[in-house]
Parts: C-alpha cells; structure tokens; sequence
C-alpha cells in the first residue's frame, strides 16, 4: 500500500509531519490517534466514583445520576456509525479535529455546569461529539497502514479500549478527592480541555488526510429511528423506580418496543432499495454476527453495570474516599491489560475454548467477589478485594477480544468498516443500557443493604457470563487463519 510505504518505511530521517504530508502514519500519530480515543471511551467511567460527590453538589437524585453515565453512552452509541460514514464522506482528520474540538467543549460545559440538568445535556453533547472523532481512529489506521504495523496498531486500539475505562475510574477517583483548588468533582471533565488541546495541536502535523473513494451513504431517517429507540428505552429504565412506575414509563416501553419494529423495517426497505442502512439486516442475519452480538451486548450490559456498582459499594457501603475506590479496581485494570495483549495469540490457538476459559475465570472472580461481600462486610477491606478483581480482570480481557473477533468471522472484507460500527454501536448502547437497568436494581435494594444491593446486581453479571461460556460453542471456530480478516477488520 503506497500510503503505507510512507508511513512504514525504516527511514529515520523523515519526519512524522513529512510522512504526514505524504500521505502515511508515523507511529507518532499512531499514538496522538489512540490518546484521542482515549479520552472519549475514559470519560464513560469517569464519573462511576464521581456520583457521590456530583449528588451532594447539584442535589441530584439516584435517577439523574444514572442519566448522567447512560445519557452519555446512548448519544455516543446512535451516533457512532454516522461519524464514521461522515469521515469517510467529509474526510477523516476533518472529523477527528472536529470531534475532539466538540469534546473539549462539551467537556468544559459539563466542569462548569449548575446543575443537574445543564450536566445531564451536556453529557448528550459530549457522547454526540465522542462519535464524531472515535470512529476516525480506526478509519485512518486501515487507510494508512498494513501488515504487521496495522495489526499492532489494531492490537493497541483494543488494549487503549479495555484500559480506558479502568483508568478512567482509577483517575476519576483521585481528581475528586484531590479537590484541586476546591473545585470537588468538576476536574474530571476540565482535564480533558489541556489533554485534548494537546492532541488536537499536534495531530494537525502528524495525521494525514484521508477519505473513502467510495463513502458508504448517510442512512439519517435509521440514525433518528435507532436513538430515539434507545432514549424510549432509557428513560423509563433510569427513572422508574424512582417515580414508582406510573403508567407513562410502562408506555414508553411500550413505544421503545413499536419503534424498534419500525426502525427494523426501515432498515429492510432501505437495504432492498440498494442502500446501506444504518444497521444492515443481511449483515444482521450473517452466524456469526446473528449468534455474537446478542452476547457482545450482554458482556458489555454487565460490565457497564459492574464499573457503577463497584465504585457506589465502596463508598457508599465501605465509606471509601473516592480515590481509594479508583486505585482498589487497580489489579483489575492490570490483568486487563496483560490479558489484552495476550488474547490474540491464545484465541488464534485455542478458539472459542479460551473464550470459556476466560468466562469461566470471570465468573468465578464475580462470585467471590459476591462472597467476600456478603459474608465478611462488617469487616470487609477495599484491598481484599484485589483477588478476586484479578481474576475478573483476567478473564473479562479473554472473553472481550474474542468476542469481538468472532462477531466479524462472517463479515466480508468490504464491509468489515460496516460491521465493525454495527459490532461497537451495540457495545456502546449495552453499557449505557447496563447503568440503566442493573444500576437502577442495585440502587433500589442499596438503601435497606448495601451486600444485598451489590450480590444481586453482580450475581445477575455473573448469570450473564455463565450463559455467554455456555454460548460459546455456537461460536465461529477461530484457530489457525480462521477469523484473522475478523482480527483485523
């Protein structure tokens, strides 16, 4: 690939800028990429260990903290694939700078805000412009890499991911109680203005320009159809409980549920006119796609749920300083890490086997965690914790990259950019959908006991990741070459 040959050559003596402006990727701006999406898939976790504080300051209810996580999660999940169809259309570093200057914004608006309200929407616009910039990392790296520095450049995406969200509740924990110049919680957002200021200055110079020869068209009416779908579906999830379920939150349900059929349909006649829809049903119907997703989405539904649960439990249970609930999911990151930079070479052995042996580590991690709480609470430490979070961590890791490279199994190589934005839509909606549901569950039980609250939350985690180990084996194989386009797609 030429742009490659520009960006890949041993040629020290060219600068990442020149090799900018001929059209290839230095591993600089590999890197600036990857910080960029970074702060986007951090800031969804962000807030876990912030609730407790942000409750204080703005007077906010359980509901509307709720929101404050998931309302972020269903904006940057409907609009994801339409960032990445607009890159491919617009240009791809013309949607990055765009997104990350929207990012920066937002992220301001959300340190500044007054209250709930102003923070809740700003969270919306903080999601919408995460969608604009994420999908352009992955987009530039196909366009301008291949071989070996395209697979490592992939590999350290996944790793960036996975990471993100532990560091970002190991970070959020010790900015708030930092307390840096009495601004409480208001840093977690504000530190994204200088870090994204500096990606954006110098992604200017080290990222080429790029664009699809052939764009995929903008399926606008399905983007409307499948948020509003969603938000239906959150709203009464989120607010429910609170409100003693009047009858307009079993009706948006209802209205959820009617909208979904139309978006479906929608999506058909598009696709039969010679469109590519938002969600395209053929793709949709392909096993590995069809069997794979629904378990992406329930991983990604507890594991969102997991991220709230731990930090409330600590601090509202334990009475834990908010830095101490961000450093106790440490050994947890770590295994992530670890584990994500080994998956691929152990899946390409083992297959859908190591899939179940990394859930079947998860689940037994979840259950002494669901142990260890509700047998020695009144003792309990938050660093007694690390084994089993070890164990969590570790296995999740196993089960997480697998996933996502037998999803794509099926999917051609020319519509792998398709299927990928299908594939992480679902991720996004099912850990927004996850704080909803599950948070709200364990936030109902929370007042009358916190080991309850926490055993029936995890323990519904830890029945989802049992049924995935058993689902496993109507997976795709992917030992040897099979599934390595997947890999790499």
């Amino acid at each position: 690939m030429a742009n490659d040959a520009a960006g890949g050559r041993s040629d020290r003596s060219q600068s990442p800028a020149g090799i900018a402006r001929a059209g290839g990727l230095h591993d600089l701006g590999v890197g600036v990429l990857l910080a960029g999406a970074f702060l986007p898939i951090a800031d969804f976790f962000i807030v876990n260990v912030a609730l407790p504080t942000i409750a204080t300051s703005l007077n906010a209810s359980p509901a509307a903290l709720e929101l404050v996580v998931s309302a972020y999660g269903v904006a940057y999940a409907a609009m994801l694939v339409l960032g990445g169809r607009l890159g491919d259309r617009l240009g791809r570093h013309r949607l990055f700078l765009a997104g990350l200057a929207g990012f920066v914004l937002t992220s301001l608006a959300c340190g500044l805000a007054p209250s709930i309200g102003v923070l809740i929407a700003a969270r919306v616009a903080q999601g919408a412009s995460a969608a604009l910039l994420v999908p352009q990392v992955l987009a530039i790296c196909h366009a301008t890499l291949s071989g070996e520095r395209k697979t490592r450049a992939l590999a350290l995406y996944g790793a960036t991911s996975g990471l993100a969200a532990v560091i970002g509740q190991l970070a959020g924990g010790l900015l708030v109680d930092a307390n840096l110049w009495g601004s409480s919680w208001r840093p977690i957002f504000l530190i994204n203005i200088p870090l994204g200021l500096v990606v954006l200055l110098v992604s200017r110079h080290v990222v080429p320009a790029s664009r699809s020869a052939h764009p995929v068209s903008i399926d606008g009416l399905g983007t409307m159809l499948f948020a509003a779908a969603l938000t239906l579906l959150l709203v009464p999830l989120t607010e429910g409980h609170a409100l003693g379920w009047p009858l307009w939150c079993y009706g948006l349900l209802a209205a959820a549920l009617l909208l979904a059929a139309i978006t479906i349909a929608v999506e058909r006649r598009l696709e039969a006119r010679g469109v590519m829809p938002l969600l395209p049903p053929s793709l949709l119907r392909l096993p590995s796609m069809a069997r794979g997703l629904p378990m992406i989405g329930l991983f990604s539904l507890g594991f969102g749920a997991f991220m709230l649960v731990f930090a409330l439990t600590l601090q509202h249970g334990l009475r834990a300083s908010p830095m101490t609930s961000g450093l106790a999911i440490l050994p947890m990151a770590l295994l992530f890490l670890i584990g994500s930079i080994v998956s691929p070479s152990i899946i390409s052995r083992f297959g859908r086997g190591a899939l179940a042996a990394g859930g079947v580590v998860q689940a037994i991690g979840l259950a002494l965690l669901v142990l260890m709480v509700t047998t020695r609470w009144t003792s309990l430490t938050p660093w007694e914790l690390s084994l089993p979070l070890v164990l969590v961590g570790a296995g999740q890791s196993m089960l997480f990259a697998g996933l996502f490279r037998a999803v794509l199994a099926d999917v051609p190589a020319h519509l792998a950019g398709v299927g990928s934005g299908v594939l992480i839509t679902l991720q996004q909606a099912g850990l927004a959908l996850g704080v909803a549901s599950l948070g709200t569950i364990y936030l109902a039980i929370e007042p009358a006991s916190v080991p309850r609250a926490f055993a029936t939350a995890v323990g519904i985690q830890f029945a989802i990741v049992v049924g995935l180990v058993i689902a496993t084996r109507w997976l795709p194989a992917m030992t040897g070459r099979a599934g390595i386009v997947a890999a790499e797609a």
